[in-house]
């Protein structure tokens, strides 16, 4: 299977994914996949098929999530991205037929693009791995906001941060960042100095567009 007309945006938290594919998306009038975007499915999976994707599906007690360790937790996280991938594919599969280029901000596995899409579909954008732990919650989302206030009311909210930030530290690794970064596709750096239409333009270059 090789997606032609879908543009793949990977890589780490807070280096600008979500907003690039909905720029391009917009200036060449496409379909985007935004971040999460299979969440679409999630409430027709069955858990035993799903059992990380419909973990917080089903949780009936919030505290527990975010008390588990960072082994669970990255347990979970690698669990939900292969079970993503599942989705995506079959989402990605419905969407590219409709005529439109596709643009992805995807959790798909950078071993599974190459299979799936060609370099010049694919994108890798990244942040330094110590901003997603630092500014986690610095975003108004619901769901983070949510998580805060649950750390908050914790019996020992200090300890319940730190073991949080350490969750999170765990998938915001230099590990993976260096994994992404030699995966052979083209990379972007986050530069807190570039405007979005310069990333904008530096995108549609990977992508061989010609308003790059």
């Amino acid at each position: 299977m090789n997606f032609e007309n879908v543009y793949f945006i990977n890589g780490t938290a807070y280096a600008g994914k979500s907003t690039i594919v909905k720029a391009l998306a917009n200036k060449y009038d496409g379909i985007a996949c935004e971040e999460n975007y299979h969440d679409a499915l999630i409430a027709d999976l069955n858990s035993e098929e799903f059992p990380n994707l419909t973990y917080t599906r089903d949780l009936v007690n919030w505290s527990e999530f975010i008390r588990r360790t960072p082994d669970e937790y990255e347990a979970w996280i690698n669990g939900c991205t292969k079970e993503c991938t599942i989705l995506e594919l079959k989402i990605l599969e419905e969407v590219s037929g409709q005529g439109k280029k596709v643009f992805v901000d995807t959790n798909i596995p950078t071993e599974v693009l190459w299979s799936i899409s060609d370099i010049d579909h694919v994108l890798i954008m990244l942040a330094d791995p110590d901003i997603s732990v630092n500014r986690f919650f610095d975003r108004p989302d619901k769901e983070k906001q949510f998580l805060y206030q649950l750390l908050l009311e914790e019996e020992n909210p200090d300890k319940a941060l730190d073991n949080f930030r350490e969750c999170l530290k765990r998938i915001n690794s230099k590990k993976n960042y260096d994994r992404f970064l030699s995966s052979g596709f083209h990379v972007i750096l986050r530069d807190e100095l570039r405007t979005i239409e310069e990333s904008l333009s530096l995108a549609e270059k990977v992508f061989g567009f010609a308003g790059g």
